[in-house]
């Protein structure tokens, strides 16, 4: 049987009351995930475990390549579904202390209704388990969102995808809403291999685009279109934060790159600089939340690049520390009333402090928490990463205001992992409650959990 119990992470009395009373039965409105958009309007029945749980998952592929495993057995052609799922089930047997020991154990639990615990020896019998189950239930995208309770997710979409998609997701009966939220990374991103031939899709979708100028109508042309299908947040993703620099240069090194030019490092660093802000300056005027995400380096290994493309399990935590080119940029556009609500995700946690500090000298009354420090993130949404979050949010900002947890993931299983900050969260606050640190007013604290599992986010985001 699963060591999963219903006290899982919960260690007090109080924590097991405003987890059960307050957060459990929560919706979830989960504000940032790359779920592929298609699938859940195709909603096609899965055929078995490993195309819901394995299939494209680069937390699950990145533990068992930590384990040995040899490639084929993870994203290769040769081995069956059957075999890669098998390997899994040994791997995670052992990973005692990562988050996908946890999650995986309560995604089996939690979507398909097996309690076996994941080992080597447990690993045919769950594979015919939950394939029964998918058989006899038809699991679908749809099914498995709607079991979560999931009210509202906000996809990430690049600025030249097709929006027909949400159009018609929207005319399903869904009991969810989809929203694309507006990413321009591959626009930003002036250094990659293949940059001209994201030019050319927004071309397609726009006008011809010949200099800054054009870019920046073009890129609000799009904006304007997400807009109209829903969409109340953006995305920006950068190792680091760039000095802010002229539109001139920026308009130099972009009609480089047209050319096909290389792009260098110092030129990258300019225009990366430039459209950052005016990417912010676009937000605000359009009253569009910004999500910045800081810290992560990615691609470190070119081979693999090569082999399997992006976003496959080879990113990495960076330690560039670009606090005062934040601090500058957000300076500059609050002194021109054009500083957007913004959550920043931070990947680096020796960086947590110094953005708490950051953001609180630009807070206002627009919003309750206009600038959000974002949940723990990636490498850090385990059970340390969130709980050195609260500690620091709580410490340095105002945990009331705190707009909660997000899955990130490309996985219909992921929603789990808002019940696991839950129960954390809930432990925090009723640790506290018990050694008398805080108020032992059981209803006002339900209340700040109900909304940082939920109600702070709806209000914050505007749906």
């Amino acid at each position: 049987m699963s060591y999963i119990k219903d006290n899982f992470l919960l260690t007090n009395k109080t924590a097991e009351t405003l987890y059960f009373k307050y957060a459990k039965d929560m919706p979830i409105f989960d504000y940032h995930c790359h779920l592929p958009e298609k699938q859940i309007l195709e909603n096609k029945p899965f055929n078995d475990v490993f195309e819901i749980w394995l299939a494209g998952d680069h937390y699950k592929w990145r533990l068992m390549r930590n384990f040995g495993v040899d490639e084929e057995y993870i994203t290769g052609k040769s081995t069956s579904n059957k075999e890669k799922f098998l390997t899994y089930c040994r791997v995670l047997a052992t990973a005692f202390g990562n988050p996908l020991y946890h999650w995986s154990q309560v995604e089996l639990k939690e979507f398909f209704g097996c309690e076996k615990e994941i080992n080597e020896a447990n690993a045919e019998a769950i594979w015919e388990e939950c394939n029964a189950y998918i058989k006899e239930h038809g699991v679908t995208p749809q099914s498995l969102i709607e079991c979560s309770n999931v009210s509202h997710l906000f996809t990430t979409n690049e600025i030249f995808d097709d929006l027909t998609t949400f159009e018609r997701i929207a005319q399903k009966d869904y009991k969810f809403k989809v929203i694309p939220a507006f990413r321009a990374d591959k626009i930003m991103n002036i250094d990659a291999k293949g940059y001209t031939a994201f030019i050319d899709k927004l071309q397609a979708q726009t006008f011809a685009i010949k200099n800054i100028c054009d870019l920046e109508n073009a890129i609000e042309a799009r904006l304007q279109a997400f807009i109209k299908v829903g969409t109340r947040a953006s995305d920006i993703a950068l190792e680091k934060v760039y000095p802010i620099t002229d539109k001139a240069q920026a308009d130099k090194v972009f009609k480089n790159a047209l050319k096909g030019k290389q792009i260098g490092e110092a030129d990258t660093e300019v225009f990366k600089g430039y459209l950052t802000y005016f990417l912010f300056k676009l937000y605000a005027k359009y009253g569009v939340a910004t999500e910045l995400h800081v810290g992560a380096m990615r691609n470190n290994n070119a081979a693999m690049l090569e082999k399997l493309g992006l976003d496959t399990g080879f990113d990495s935590i960076s330690e560039d520390n670009s606090i005062k080119n934040m601090s500058r940029l957000f300076d500059r556009l609050n002194s021109e009333n054009a500083l957007p609500k913004t959550i920043v995700f931070n990947l680096n946690p020796k960086m947590n402090t110094e953005i708490m500090t950051l953001i609180g000298c630009f807070q206002s009354a627009e919003a309750k928490g206009k600038l959000q420090y974002g949940p723990a993130w990636w490498f850090l949404d385990n059970k340390v990463g969130m709980e050195k979050h609260l500690k620091d949010l709580t410490a340095t900002g105002h945990i009331a205001a705190f707009v909660g947890m997000l899955t990130d993931s490309r996985s219909l299983l992921s929603y789990p992992r808002h019940h696991y900050f839950r129960r954390i969260l809930c432990n925090y606050f009723g640790d506290m409650m018990e050694k008398g640190e805080m108020t032992s007013d059981e209803k006002l604290v339900g209340k700040v959990v109900e909304d940082i599992c939920y109600n702070n986010s709806i209000a914050y985001l505007g749906v």
